[in-house]
């Protein structure tokens, strides 16, 4: 691109050279004019020779020459000078005088040509034009006409003039070449960032809409490969969740028959023991059908009243002997599915009110762009090398699995329902005694972020 603009700029900077000849030319054909006028208004050879003497001048001289000239002219530029020397003196002398144009130059102030090459438009500091022209008197004889040193440009108009040139050919040109660069790049490009962006967001949301096939070749190929893998993944997760609800559901009769088998047994230790292991395999059915229930959000999306939601789940948890204390409120309803959001507040509030001390806190804070809701228990709290563990399906450190009966779902359900509203579930132990950070801290607090914005497209998929 530079190159092409130096090129350009050096063509153009030719073409000018040409051009600034011109003015010197006018004026140089104007006074050969008036000195072919004078010379041809002396009445003898002496008053012919006393004008040569006074008329010549440091840098014009004159000389007659003793036979017509034969040096030819050659090129456009010279062509085209001649032609404007021919016209000035047929106009100021009122006849067509006979005249050859030798040379036209620019030159520097060492006498060195200047050029139309690259160089030349950083370095004619003070350019000035030279002629040479022979003419024809009417008496027939040969004048010899050579002027120098006519100022075409001052010093500091030069290099403002180069300055100038490069600012306005240079800078400017290249400002508007980038600037039009960069929006066709970013034209280019946006297809690839719906690309980056779908992909970013498919863990959240695998249903979203498919990407618009359009555009050149190559993006459109890139994504309908992407709208393939993804409806693959779609199918992938819908056989997993159908395998993993199919077989909770078979499981459901054989241990119905397994407990009428136990209650017929003699022995009531046996029954008993029978019996806490139905529960929990029970549970543990029940809870995967539930996980595998879960997987996708089907339900339709409203505004809910997240106050009145939290102060009916804190009054179910009072009710079974739990203390529960809601501090703030949201500011106005949020858009979520509200049968999966009070199950996922359920279950940060059952695990507040089993793994603590039955204080439970529930802080609301609500933020310009999303709302805050913060569980905290005065539990003996988790390991930090737990924090993130705990979400994964069937997982149960050794400190909570002693003290009640789980299934190790709750907080993966609770997470992937965060998720499917675009939000975020982190956990956060309480304050330490000491800087020991291999020690459980005492209290546990999760932290539930839903976002006010929409998620797009309506239906999330729940990340997996």
């Amino acid at each position: 691109m530079f190159a092409g603009q130096l090129l350009t700029g050096t063509i153009w900077f030719e073409t000018r050279t040409y051009h600034s000849l011109d003015v010197p030319a006018r004026l140089f054909a104007s006074r050969v004019a008036d000195t072919v006028r004078l010379l041809d208004s002396a009445s003898d050879a002496a008053a012919r020779a006393d004008l040569t003497r006074r008329l010549s001048a440091p840098g014009y001289r004159l000389t007659w020459l003793a036979a017509a000239p034969a040096t030819p002219i050659a090129g456009a530029a010279q062509r085209a000078l001649q032609d404007l020397l021919d016209a000035t003196l047929q106009q100021r002398t009122g006849k067509p005088v006979q005249s050859q144009l030798v040379c036209a130059r620019l030159h520097d102030e060492r006498a060195r040509a200047v050029d139309a090459g690259t160089l030349a438009l950083f370095d004619s500091p003070l350019p000035t034009a030279s002629f040479h022209a022979q003419l024809r008197l009417s008496d027939g004889t040969w004048l010899d006409v050579m002027e120098s040193g006519q100022d075409v440009i001052a010093q500091h108009e030069s290099r403002a003039f180069v300055l100038g040139y490069l600012l306005r050919v240079y800078m400017l040109r290249l400002v508007a070449v980038l600037f039009v660069a960069l929006i066709a790049v970013r034209l280019a490009l946006r297809p690839l960032q719906q690309l980056a962006d779908a992909a970013e967001a498919l863990g959240a949301n695998i249903r979203q809409p498919p990407l618009d096939v359009s555009g050149p070749r190559e993006v459109r190929s890139a994504a309908q490969s992407f709208n393939t893998m993804q409806q693959r993944l779609i199918e992938s997760i819908g056989a997993r969740t159908r395998l993993l609800a199919s077989i909770s559901h078979d499981l459901r009769s054989p241990l119905t028959r397994l407990r009428l088998r136990t209650e017929l047994l003699p022995d009531e230790a046996a029954r008993e023991r029978l019996r806490d292991d139905l529960d929990e395999m029970e549970a543990m059915v029940a809870a995967t059908l539930d996980f595998a229930q879960s997987v996708e959000i089907t339900e339709a999306r409203r505004d809910i009243d997240m106050d009145s939601l939290l102060q009916g789940l804190a009054s179910d948890a009072q009710e079974a002997g739990a203390h529960v204390d809601i501090r703030g409120r949201a500011l106005k309803p949020l858009a979520g599915y509200p049968r999966n959001l009070k199950r996922c507040l359920q279950n940060l509030l059952d695990n507040a009110v089993r793994y603590g001390d039955g204080t439970v806190t529930i802080t609301v804070t609500d933020h310009t762009h999303a709302l805050q809701i913060v569980v905290g228990d005065n539990g003996p709290g988790l390991d930090h090398t737990l924090l993130e563990r705990v979400f994964e399906p069937y997982f149960r450190s050794r400190a909570t699995a002693g003290v009640s009966p789980g299934t190790g779902l709750g907080l993966t359900i609770a997470r992937s329902i965060a998720h499917a509203h675009g939000g975020t579930l982190t956990l956060h132990t309480g304050a330490c005694a000491d800087d020991a950070s291999d020690r459980a801290c005492s209290g546990l607090h999760a932290v539930l972020t839903l976002p006010r914005a929409r998620p797009t497209p309506h239906a999330l998929h729940v990340a997996q």
